[in-house]
Order: C-alpha cells, then sequence, then structure tokens
C-alpha cells in the first residue's frame, strides 16, 4: 500500500495534468459534499433514530469497526515505519523491545484521548441530536467547510 501511494505521489509530481485533473476533481467532490450537506435536514441521525426498524450496533461490532479503520489507517502505518523507529537505535541491544514499548505507550495515549473523545461525544449526543436548529447550524458549518476547502483547493498551486 505504501508503494502504491509512493507511485501515485511520484505521478503527479511529475504530471502537472495527473495533479490537475486530481485538484479538480477533488474541488467538485467538496463543493458536491457542502451542497448535499447543506440540503441535508440532519447530520448525525442514526438509521434507527429515523425509522425505528433497525437495531442499533452492538458494543462488539462497534468495537470492531473502530479497530478496522484504525488498522487501515495510513497514518499509523506512517508513524510507526517512518516517525516512530527514529527514537531507537537499530544496532542497540533490545531494539525490538524498545520499539514494542513505545508503540504500547502511543497505543495507551491514543486509547485514553479516544475515551475521552467518546464521553464527550456521548455527553453531547442528547443535546445536539434534540435541537434541530443546532442540527440547521451544524449543516450548515459543515457545508461551509466543504465549500471553504474547494476553494482552497482550487487556488492553490501545485
Amino acid at each position: 500500500m505504501v508503494l502504491a501511494l509512493a507511485g501515485v505521489a511520484a505521478l503527479m509530481a511529475t504530471s502537472p495534468v495527473a495533479l490537475g485533473i486530481v485538484k479538480w476533481l477533488g474541488v467538485a467532490y467538496l463543493l458536491y459534499l457542502g451542497w448535499g450537506t447543506w440540503r441535508q435536514s440532519s447530520v448525525l441521525s442514526m438509521p434507527n433514530d429515523a425509522h425505528g426498524d433497525q437495531a442499533p450496533p452492538t458494543a462488539v461490532r462497534t468495537i470492531s469497526s473502530a479497530v478496522l479503520v484504525n488498522l487501515l489507517n495510513p497514518k499509523l502505518t506512517v508513524f510507526f515505519f517512518v516517525f516512530l523507529p527514529m527514537f531507537v537505535a537499530p544496532d542497540e541491544p533490545g531494539a525490538f523491545l524498545h520499539m514494542a514499548a513505545l508503540g504500547a505507550v502511543f497505543m495507551a495515549i491514543t486509547l485514553a484521548i479516544f475515551a475521552v473523545y467518546g464521553l464527550g461525544a456521548a455527553w453531547l449526543r442528547g443535546y445536539v441530536l434534540g435541537k434541530p436548529i443546532v442540527m440547521r447550524w451544524l449543516n450548515r458549518g459543515f457545508a461551509a467547510s466543504f465549500v471553504t476547502l474547494a476553494v482552497v483547493v482550487a487556488f492553490t498551486r501545485q
């Protein structure tokens, strides 16, 4: 996967036409997302909130989905293969254990931060979903963010 990304990055760096095509496709997609979000009636509704015919996801399904998303996250791959090894000398005795300890510390800190995010989101959920005016302004804020990003991308040179 990393090699494929490197190949795409090399293509984008050497071909202004390919970069331009991807850039304008990105601008169009961001504008599409902005328009769709502006017209949307709710941002955070769950499938069972609107129809009542679907059961909420189980804790096992939610956790397994979160683990899968994090395993497929390219930022983690870059962190563990590029950034973290800079703190371990490859010729030191126990380099593997040192890397494993650093990785465990990273995962513990990440777990603590995500737990705080989750608790905060659970606390805010009732307030946000229960207020249509809050949902409308959230939609508008997200739509404005997409359009702003599209404008930034459109006016960015290479």
